[in-house]
């Protein structure tokens, strides 16, 4: 528990403009995503939180699997090829949540799954408008990032299949704010239902999403190089959405397909919704 603790970190609320910033920062004015879901941009108020440094991996989903008796994710004929413990956990929103909560039992604070206004504020450091959650704010292969050299070099050695959600976590320096792995490694899990018009009726103070909907939000991103994350899938403000819990389908023929993996690149961050630092256990 000690470990986990240590591995929050706090995040001093405060105001930002949620959403594509680029008429507001850009020398042209102009957006900096061609996404019509992440405007307009709005002044958002966001209370102080902690957030983990690490996305859930697999070896910290067995231990609650293990505590609570439920089957072991991620043991699928295709996802055991990818399947490794310091990679994110592959889970579906439901399992997301409920991993979140579980902790936040055990700890006895307010877990549970980010909202996407808290995701985005401690992304670009306390909601200032960088577009990429790294250390300083740019993409930098293989210094901040994963390039393809690093990546094959890694699942050789260790004789992987192209990973799912991610290769190792944390092997790169963290955001200012001492969180890894914001831009890649893995779609996170939102609190938030989505809804592409969304952003043009949000509430100001500690949005939560729509009231329902179909799908959930995601952010971050799944692996890939650091060649492709300049594109829109790395910037800070792209939204993604997903059902909670999509049907297993072959993703060529669209048909049913028990084999599949249609959560092998979406994983989970937890968040303790508490105003205030946390304290070590004594």
């Amino acid at each position: 528990m000690d470990k986990t603790l240590k591995n929050l970190k706090f995040v001093e609320g405060g105001t930002f403009q949620m959403g594509d910033f680029g008429p507001l920062h850009s020398p042209d004015k102009l957006p900096y995503s061609t996404a019509t879901d992440n405007k307009p941009a709005h002044e958002i108020d966001v209370d102080s939180f902690s957030i983990s440094a690490y996305k859930t991996t697999y070896a910290d989903h067995d231990i609650y699997s293990a505590a609570t008796g439920k089957p072991r994710v991620g043991m699928d004929r295709v996802s055991k090829k990818v399947r490794y413990a310091d990679a994110a956990a592959g889970l579906n929103w439901h399992a997301a949540r409920e991993y979140c909560q579980w902790l936040g039992g055990l700890l006895k604070l307010p877990m549970d799954l980010p909202t996407e206004a808290q995701w985005e504020y401690a992304a670009r450091n306390r909601g200032q408008m960088l577009l990429y959650a790294t250390d300083n704010g740019k993409i930098e292969p293989g210094r901040n990032v994963w390039n393809p050299e690093q990546a094959e070099d890694y699942l050789a050695k260790r004789q992987l299949d192209f990973p799912g959600p991610s290769l190792a976590l944390g092997q790169f320096p963290p955001t200012p704010l001492g969180i890894h792995d914001m831009v890649t490694d893995g779609f996170e899990w939102m609190i938030d239902w989505y809804d592409a018009r969304y952003y043009a009726t949000s509430v100001n103070k500690n949005p939560t999403g729509p009231a329902a909907g179909r799908e959930k939000v995601l952010r971050s991103s799944s692996h890939q190089a650091g060649d492709n994350l300049a594109m829109g899938d790395g910037l800070s403000i792209t939204r993604h959405h997903r059902l909670p819990d999509p049907p297993k389908v072959n993703p060529v023929t669209f048909k049913p397909d028990p084999e599949s993996n249609m959560t092998g690149d979406t994983t989970a961050r937890c968040v303790v919704n508490s105003t205030k630092p946390l304290q070590p256990i004594r």
